[in-house]
């Protein structure tokens, strides 16, 4: 009997800090090992492993697809008054593509800058503004559509199905379908299996990897007594029931030969999510010059005003030195533009002009290192840091209403 190919979709690592145990070239050898073309990285709340996980596999000759598993608070991420408020759910989600893996990094992001509360959460809310690209799985028993389904009831996660369904789309979202020989599970997957039916929603099947071994099992529930500050002999501690390393597809077929489909969606999914990181490329965002310049030529009009200020007007000008200011200016400039630098140095000009223009004058009077310490100040409020890649710079100034200088 042929067995259908499987893609493990749902899989923790090193980075997955005191709960994940694989490491991440170990565990995409032997993915390639067990014959699989395709590997997913969904460590909880982070994407820290993502790049050593996508050199990893493409020096391997393995598909990378790139997730994370979020935290997503069950009221707002903004609720932090009490330890009821910490409360969350899990979701996988899975860059499809470029606009996806953007979103996903801004969510991550976002989840520790606006949502930290004991766990780097998000809610429903950033889902609707940055879930285009993204496909999403159910997870685990702390599952979005699972934690209802167990404690409180079908038609109350049912209605939670539907509502994801709604946000990412029939394609986009899926039941997911473990595996670990727990009751719960069995129960979960019976109401997963009606509601796919009822709701016309897709299946997956994921086993949820913490460790890369079947052997490793052992030293994984260790680093959970790590975790928890726990012993291995105490008996109220968390542990994990079931095998959870990265299981081959006959392993993983022969635990769901009722939902066949599930399977073979995990290789559908994989060849979706087309994901490519580019390295050494500059990764700068175009700074928006004035209508009628290049960014060159704005450059150079601000380094012009700055040269006159400085060395050819007031009590302190140099006129007899106009030329060899300008071959400096004329050199440096040429360095900067040669190295495709326009737009970082403009970038930087903004955040200073803009930091500068909102301290206050007296300020201006401070020593230098108050002085700047002043300025860090204005910039931590006002500079949002989104991803890992890219940085997006709020200034509020209208360029054309304010004197440029270079200073």
């Amino acid at each position: 009997m042929e067995v259908i190919p499987f893609v493990h979709l749902h899989v923790h690592t090193e980075y997955s800090l005191l709960d994940g145990s694989s490491k991440i070239k170990e565990i995409v050898k032997q993915a390639k090992a067990l014959g699989m073309n395709s590997l997913a990285i969904t460590d909880h709340g982070v994407m820290y492993g993502v790049i050593d996980f996508y050199k990893a596999c493409k020096e391997e000759g393995i598909h990378p697809v790139l997730g994370c598993e979020v935290y997503v608070a069950q009221g707002s991420r903004f609720q932090k008054e009490d330890r009821s408020d910490a409360k969350y759910d899990h979701l996988v989600l899975l860059a499809e593509n470029e606009q996806g893996y953007r979103n996903l990094m801004a969510l991550v992001s976002k989840g520790f800058l606006e949502g930290f509360y004991y766990k780097p959460r998000i809610d429903f809310e950033l889902l609707k503004e940055y879930h285009e690209g993204l496909i999403a799985l159910s997870a685990c028993l702390a599952g979005v559509v699972a934690r209802p389904l167990l404690n409180i009831s079908y038609e109350k996660a049912k209605e939670v199905a539907q509502k994801y369904k709604e946000l990412f789309g029939p394609e986009h979202f899926y039941l997911e379908l473990q595996d670990h020989g727990i009751p719960s599970q069995t129960q979960v997957n019976q109401g997963l299996l009606r509601m796919s039916k009822e709701l016309d929603l897709p299946l997956v099947a994921t086993n949820d990897v913490h460790y890369t071994y079947q052997e490793d099992k052992e030293a994984h529930d260790i680093l959970l007594c790590i975790q928890t500050a726990k012993k291995v002999q105490d008996t109220d501690r968390l542990r994990y029931e079931g095998d959870y390393y990265l299981k081959s597809a006959e392993e993983m077929a022969a635990l769901f030969p009722y939902a066949p489909e599930a399977i073979a969606n995990t290789q559908k999914i994989a060849d979706r999510c087309q994901v490519e990181i580019r390295f050494h490329e500059r990764k700068l965002p175009i700074y928006e010059v004035p209508e009628g310049y290049t960014a060159s030529a704005y450059l150079r009009k601000l380094c012009e005003e700055g040269l006159q200020e400085r060395y050819l007007k007031g009590e302190n000008a140099q006129p007899e030195k106009e030329q060899e200011i300008r071959q400096r200016m004329e050199y440096e400039l040429s360095v900067i533009e040669s190295m495709g630098f326009v737009d970082y140095f403009l970038i930087v000009w903004d955040f200073i002009y803009f930091a500068r223009q909102r301290t206050e004058p007296q300020e201006v009077h401070l020593k230098k290192p108050q002085l700047l310490q002043r300025i860090h100040r204005i910039l931590r409020r006002h500079i949002a840091v989104v991803g890992a890649q890219r940085y997006i710079f709020h200034s509020g100034r209208a360029r054309n209403k304010h004197p440029c200088r270079m200073r």
